[in-house]
């Protein structure tokens, strides 16, 4: 498969990432000193009608066997977050945000999460990424993304012993092949393949996000993303078949 950025070709995509790439740095700029009303929480537009881009909707990948997604492959809306491990307010969306979004949508069928590592805050953030992904290799990704992002975690780095602590936090079951598969081309490769697709979206800072095909940039208060993903499966629905599967008659 060529590496090459192929949204860049397609005009409405085009759009997208200009739209992404000022809305990320609106989002998480920092609050100039003196200033009244400094929130975590970033301050954009969001209007669940608007901005919604179908080529976007391509970069789900909808792999069962994606160990850094949740949710049913089938789900009628996917949500892809691109983060870092070191960005406070990919933290506050980790603790505050996804959780009720996966009790919500998640656990209903309605959604799927897909994670792409998008490290941008140097050496440790590329370390970082790379052990979340060899967690993911033994199955324990979501285990690691939640340690990693637990409160205070990124205050304490992420350097050789810390990430191999937050594997055994994790339950990760083979912590030398956790330590091998941290540094080895396949985790770099993987890292490399995230970051290069998030830049060619025009994401500048993190967390950025695409909900079938709408972006959405910083760490948005809960209703910006109830509320787009109930847009999205209702206008999913005709095509998605959103209906939950019938159970399995082994179990």
């Amino acid at each position: 498969m060529s590496r090459s950025k192929p949204i860049a070709v397609v005009s409405g995509v085009a759009v997208a990432a200009v739209l992404l790439g000022v809305v990320s740095y609106t989002a998480t700029r920092p609050t100039p000193p003196g200033a009244a009303g400094s929130s975590s929480v970033a301050e954009v537009s969001a209007d669940p009608s608007a901005g919604v881009y179908a080529e976007l909707e391509a970069y789900a990948r909808r792999d069962p066997a994606d160990r850094l997604a949740l949710g049913r492959a089938d789900a009628p809306v996917v949500l892809i977050e691109y983060a870092d491990f070191k960005c406070g307010y990919c933290g506050k969306f980790a603790r505050d945000t996804e959780p009720v979004l996966i009790e919500n949508y998640v656990d209903e069928g309605v959604l799927r999460i897909e994670w792409r590592n998008f490290p941008i805050f140097g050496a440790e953030s590329e370390a970082v990424a790379r052990a979340s992904w060899a967690a993911g290799q033994q199955g324990r990704f979501w285990e690691f993304h939640r340690a990693a992002y637990a409160e205070g975690a990124k205050e304490k780095g992420f350097g050789k012993e810390r990430l191999a602590a937050l594997a055994e936090e994790a339950g990760v079951p083979d912590a030398a092949r956790f330590a091998q598969d941290t540094e080895g081309a396949a985790a770099r490769k993987a890292v490399a393949a995230d970051q290069e697709q998030g830049y060619s979206l025009g994401a500048t800072s993190t967390p950025s996000f695409l909900i079938n095909g709408r972006p959405i940039a910083g760490a948005q208060p809960l209703e910006t993303f109830t509320q787009t993903i109930e847009a999205a499966a209702k206008a999913a629905k005709p095509s998605a078949g959103a209906s939950k599967p019938a159970p399995d008659a082994t179990r």
